[in-house]
């Protein structure tokens, strides 16, 4: 059985339907309450025929002064309140004058009062009306002001968002890109077409996954590491065994959602700091778990470590240990405070015997089922029989750069 996808539309989506909708519908109980009144006090029947005339008469006078009004309200506060004050006062006397004018004709024969006198006693009742229609006319059109400048803030708000996010996605080092294209080029030059392809391919493969994320947007973890998967394949067919990765995933932190290339520039710090300056090498560890309704994510490098307090420049670089410009921490600290506020956590440690770690801790959400059917499979990931934490291998055969045949 189909499933109708009913959507609330706000009562004030048409204003011109939502003016006569209230016009009808307070002047209509006006007249229901003045006639209850009249039947309860035992009025003769054709009293209603008065109170009908009355409130029409009520109802075109309003409409004159919603045109009116229309006018007033986008002038300076002084010149719309004073101005409205007049034209109030002159509808209340109108109202008043016709009223006065009918119920002379209606009472003639039965009562001995003059126009003025009736006039004066009338006055109340049009100015409790029309004052109140006008109150309400000024609320609700100030409501809708407010509410509009509201959303229009909100929308603004969300562009400069999108904005921060999308220059914080392309800060992004671009150091791997250049080195892979050099190291593409010493294998053309010294034609080993094979492995060049394999790398140009891998690279083409990487940047398709980068560029038609959107700035913001939140993928699987499943679909992240399929994406770091290509970028790793790429490092390691620079760096070789020096190149070791462990990667252990939860199951149920397979389907979690997170910004969109978020562990990329962690492994790549872990790979310039941990990986590069050390001749053997160094192993990069991602730890994913889901905590409560927290989804813990853990990379770690069994590098020299790195000191992530802010460097004084003229300080002397001590030999052997790298040294961060902290770009790229400081990008995933802004992502993470765009996406999440403060209900995140971020947290880096060095050891003083070697080993970098980063800790991110953010929300857990899953991912719709829709999206989880469309989402590619990612080789590896919940193949290993048992239990809930599975060992992810990352490390396909390795093709040696720089070697003649």
């Amino acid at each position: 059985m189909a499933v109708l996808q009913i959507q609330a539309a706000p009562f004030f989506a048409s204003k011109n339907r939502a003016f006569w909708n209230l016009q009808l519908a307070g002047w209509g109980a006006a007249f229901l309450l003045r006639a209850v009144s009249a039947l309860a006090n035992q009025q003769p029947l054709d009293l209603l025929a008065l109170v009908l005339v009355t409130t029409i008469t009520g109802f075109s006078i309003s409409l004159i002064l919603s045109v009116i009004y229309r006018k007033l309200i986008h002038q300076q506060p002084l010149v719309t309140w004073g101005l409205t004050a007049v034209v109030l006062m002159f509808g209340v006397l109108l109202h008043a004058s016709l009223d006065a004018w009918v119920q002379g004709v209606y009472y003639a024969a039965a009562r001995e009062t003059t126009f003025a006198q009736r006039l004066i006693g009338l006055i109340p009742l049009p100015l409790a009306m029309l004052g109140g229609w006008s109150a309400l006319y000024y609320a609700i059109n100030f409501f809708l002001t407010v509410e509009q400048q509201a959303d229009r803030l909100e929308r603004l708000e969300a562009q400069a968002t999108a904005a921060q996010l999308a220059m914080l996605r392309y800060q992004l080092n671009p150091h791997f890109l250049f080195n892979t294209l050099n190291s593409i080029s010493t294998l053309v030059l010294l034609k080993q077409t094979e492995p060049a392809n394999a790398m140009l391919t891998r690279l083409s493969g990487f940047l398709r996954h980068t560029l038609i994320a959107e700035p913001g947007s939140q993928v699987t973890l499943a679909q992240e590491i399929e994406t770091l998967q290509l970028y790793l394949d790429i490092e390691r067919m620079r760096f070789e065994e020096r190149l070791r990765t462990h990667f252990e995933i939860e199951d149920a932190a397979k389907d979690a959602q997170l910004p969109a290339m978020l562990l990329q520039p962690l492994v790549e710090n872990a790979i310039k700091y941990a990986v590069s300056p050390q001749e053997e090498g160094a192993q990069i560890s991602l730890t994913a778990r889901v905590i409560g309704e927290r989804l813990r994510l853990t990379v770690e490098d069994t590098g020299p470590g790195a000191d992530d307090s802010p460097r004084d420049p003229s300080a002397p670089v001590v030999p052997g240990r790298p040294v961060s410009t902290g770009v790229g921490l400081a990008n995933i600290r802004n992502r993470l405070a765009q996406a999440y506020g403060d209900n995140h956590l971020f947290e880096t440690r060095s050891e003083a015997g070697g080993g970098f770690t980063v800790l991110i801790e953010i929300p857990f959400t899953r991912a719709a089922r829709a999206e989880d059917r469309a989402a590619p499979a990612v080789a590896g990931i919940g193949s290993a029989a048992g239990g809930g934490d599975n060992i992810v291998p990352l490390n396909p055969p390795i093709r040696t750069i720089g070697t003649t045949a």
